[in-house]
Protein backbone atom coordinates (compact mmCIF):
# COMPACT_ATOMS: atom_id res chain seq x y z
CA UNK A 1 0.00 0.00 0.00
CA UNK A 2 1.34 3.37 -1.00
CA UNK A 3 1.07 6.20 1.47
CA UNK A 4 0.42 9.71 0.38
CA UNK A 5 2.42 12.56 1.80
CA UNK A 6 -0.73 13.88 3.48
CA UNK A 7 -1.21 10.55 5.29
CA UNK A 8 2.18 10.68 7.00
CA UNK A 9 2.04 12.25 10.47
CA UNK A 10 4.99 13.83 12.21
CA UNK A 11 5.10 13.32 15.93
CA UNK A 12 5.46 16.69 17.66
CA UNK A 13 7.79 18.44 15.20
CA UNK A 14 8.17 21.46 17.48
CA UNK A 15 9.61 19.32 20.27
CA UNK A 16 12.05 17.69 17.87
CA UNK A 17 13.19 21.09 16.62
CA UNK A 18 13.55 22.33 20.18
CA UNK A 19 15.72 19.30 21.00
CA UNK A 20 17.95 19.95 18.00
CA UNK A 21 18.31 23.62 18.93
CA UNK A 22 19.01 22.72 22.54
CA UNK A 23 21.82 20.37 21.51
CA UNK A 24 23.62 22.97 19.46
CA UNK A 25 22.64 25.93 21.71
CA UNK A 26 23.99 28.57 19.33
CA UNK A 27 22.30 31.94 19.24
CA UNK A 28 22.75 34.83 16.82
CA UNK A 29 25.01 36.50 19.41
CA UNK A 30 27.55 33.65 19.17
CA UNK A 31 26.87 32.35 22.65
CA UNK A 32 28.69 29.13 23.46
CA UNK A 33 27.75 27.08 26.52
CA UNK A 34 30.60 24.84 27.56
CA UNK A 35 30.47 21.91 29.93
CA UNK A 36 31.29 24.16 32.90
CA UNK A 37 29.18 26.99 34.34
CA UNK A 38 31.01 29.63 32.25
CA UNK A 39 29.40 31.26 29.26
CA UNK A 40 31.70 32.45 26.47
CA UNK A 41 30.81 35.08 23.90
CA UNK A 42 32.93 36.08 20.93
CA UNK A 43 33.15 39.87 20.64
CA UNK A 44 35.36 40.06 17.55
CA UNK A 45 37.60 37.98 15.34
CA UNK A 46 40.07 40.04 13.34
CA UNK A 47 42.74 39.11 10.84
CA UNK A 48 46.01 40.78 11.79
CA UNK A 49 49.38 40.82 10.04
CA UNK A 50 52.97 41.07 11.11
CA UNK A 51 55.60 42.26 8.65
CA UNK A 52 58.60 39.91 8.63
CA UNK A 53 61.64 39.57 6.41
CA UNK A 54 59.88 37.28 3.93
CA UNK A 55 56.67 39.34 3.68
CA UNK A 56 53.54 39.47 5.81
CA UNK A 57 52.58 36.82 8.35
CA UNK A 58 48.80 36.49 8.80
CA UNK A 59 47.19 35.50 12.09
CA UNK A 60 43.81 35.85 13.82
CA UNK A 61 42.99 37.74 17.01
CA UNK A 62 39.88 36.75 18.96
CA UNK A 63 38.36 38.90 21.72
CA UNK A 64 36.33 36.71 24.09
CA UNK A 65 34.19 37.59 27.12
CA UNK A 66 33.75 34.86 29.75
CA UNK A 67 31.16 35.10 32.54
CA UNK A 68 28.74 33.14 34.67
CA UNK A 69 25.88 35.71 34.79
CA UNK A 70 26.16 35.72 38.60
CA UNK A 71 28.74 38.45 39.18
CA UNK A 72 31.90 37.01 37.65
CA UNK A 73 33.25 38.16 34.27
CA UNK A 74 36.55 38.39 32.39
CA UNK A 75 37.88 39.54 29.01
CA UNK A 76 40.47 37.53 27.13
CA UNK A 77 42.44 37.88 23.91
CA UNK A 78 43.84 35.00 21.89
CA UNK A 79 46.04 35.16 18.83
CA UNK A 80 46.88 32.23 16.57
CA UNK A 81 47.28 31.11 12.99
CA UNK A 82 43.71 29.78 12.84
CA UNK A 83 40.42 30.97 14.34
CA UNK A 84 39.63 27.94 16.49
CA UNK A 85 42.96 28.07 18.31
CA UNK A 86 42.66 31.84 18.76
CA UNK A 87 39.21 31.43 20.36
CA UNK A 88 40.48 28.66 22.65
CA UNK A 89 43.41 30.84 23.76
CA UNK A 90 41.03 33.77 24.31
CA UNK A 91 38.78 31.68 26.55
CA UNK A 92 41.79 30.54 28.60
CA UNK A 93 43.01 34.14 28.91
CA UNK A 94 39.53 35.34 29.91
CA UNK A 95 39.29 32.75 32.68
CA UNK A 96 42.65 33.95 34.04
CA UNK A 97 41.36 37.55 34.33
CA UNK A 98 38.02 37.01 36.11
CA UNK A 99 36.72 39.79 38.37
CA UNK A 100 33.83 39.72 40.83
CA UNK A 101 31.08 42.34 40.43
CA UNK A 102 28.81 43.25 43.37
CA UNK A 103 25.16 43.12 42.26
CA UNK A 104 22.13 44.69 43.94
CA UNK A 105 18.80 42.91 44.47
CA UNK A 106 17.53 44.46 41.21
CA UNK A 107 20.54 43.06 39.28
CA UNK A 108 22.14 46.47 38.89
CA UNK A 109 25.34 48.04 40.20
CA UNK A 110 25.49 49.65 43.67
CA UNK A 111 26.68 53.12 42.59
CA UNK A 112 27.76 55.11 39.50
CA UNK A 113 31.29 54.53 38.29
CA UNK A 114 33.55 55.18 35.35
CA UNK A 115 36.20 53.13 33.62
CA UNK A 116 39.16 53.91 31.43
CA UNK A 117 41.53 51.86 29.33
CA UNK A 118 43.71 53.60 26.78
CA UNK A 119 41.63 56.23 25.01
CA UNK A 120 38.36 54.42 25.80
CA UNK A 121 36.33 55.98 28.60
CA UNK A 122 32.89 55.01 29.79
CA UNK A 123 30.33 55.91 32.42
CA UNK A 124 28.25 53.25 34.20
CA UNK A 125 25.16 54.23 36.20
CA UNK A 126 22.63 52.05 38.04
CA UNK A 127 19.18 51.97 36.51
CA UNK A 128 15.59 51.29 37.60
CA UNK A 129 14.35 47.68 37.51
CA UNK A 130 12.95 46.78 34.11
CA UNK A 131 14.97 49.29 32.11
CA UNK A 132 17.38 46.66 30.76
CA UNK A 133 20.98 46.94 29.64
CA UNK A 134 21.41 50.23 27.81
CA UNK A 135 24.87 49.86 26.33
CA UNK A 136 26.55 49.42 22.99
CA UNK A 137 29.27 47.34 21.36
CA UNK A 138 31.41 45.15 23.62
CA UNK A 139 30.22 46.96 26.77
CA UNK A 140 26.82 45.24 26.47
CA UNK A 141 28.44 41.81 26.15
CA UNK A 142 30.56 42.30 29.29
CA UNK A 143 27.61 43.61 31.33
CA UNK A 144 25.26 40.80 30.25
CA UNK A 145 27.76 38.05 31.05
CA UNK A 146 28.41 39.67 34.43
CA UNK A 147 24.71 39.20 35.23
CA UNK A 148 23.79 42.90 35.24
CA UNK A 149 20.25 43.41 33.92
CA UNK A 150 19.51 47.10 34.67
CA UNK A 151 22.21 49.62 33.83
CA UNK A 152 22.86 52.79 31.84
CA UNK A 153 26.19 53.31 30.12
CA UNK A 154 27.82 55.87 27.88
CA UNK A 155 30.88 55.17 25.79
CA UNK A 156 33.27 58.12 25.36
CA UNK A 157 36.46 58.40 23.34
CA UNK A 158 37.54 55.32 21.43
CA UNK A 159 35.35 52.88 19.47
CA UNK A 160 37.94 50.09 19.82
CA UNK A 161 36.13 46.90 20.93
CA UNK A 162 38.99 45.55 23.04
CA UNK A 163 39.69 48.85 24.81
CA UNK A 164 35.98 49.35 25.56
CA UNK A 165 35.67 45.83 26.98
CA UNK A 166 38.70 46.37 29.19
CA UNK A 167 37.43 49.82 30.25
CA UNK A 168 34.18 48.13 31.32
CA UNK A 169 36.16 45.62 33.38
CA UNK A 170 38.09 48.53 34.91
CA UNK A 171 34.87 50.32 35.84
CA UNK A 172 33.25 47.19 37.28
CA UNK A 173 36.35 46.33 39.32
CA UNK A 174 36.12 49.68 41.17
CA UNK A 175 32.61 48.91 42.47
CA UNK A 176 32.17 48.49 46.21
CA UNK A 177 29.21 47.10 48.14
CA UNK A 178 28.16 47.36 51.78
CA UNK A 179 27.32 43.66 51.99
CA UNK A 180 30.84 42.33 51.42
Amino acid sequence: MKEKLSDVKLVKPENRLFTILKVFSMSPKKLVKSKSEWLERVVAIERVTKVVKGGKKMSFRAIIVVGNEQGKVGVGVGKAGDVITAVRKGVTDGKKHIITVPLTSSNSIPHPTSGRFGAAKLILRPSAPGSGVIAGSSIRTVLELAGIQNILSKQLGSNNLLNNARATIDGLSTLRSYTV
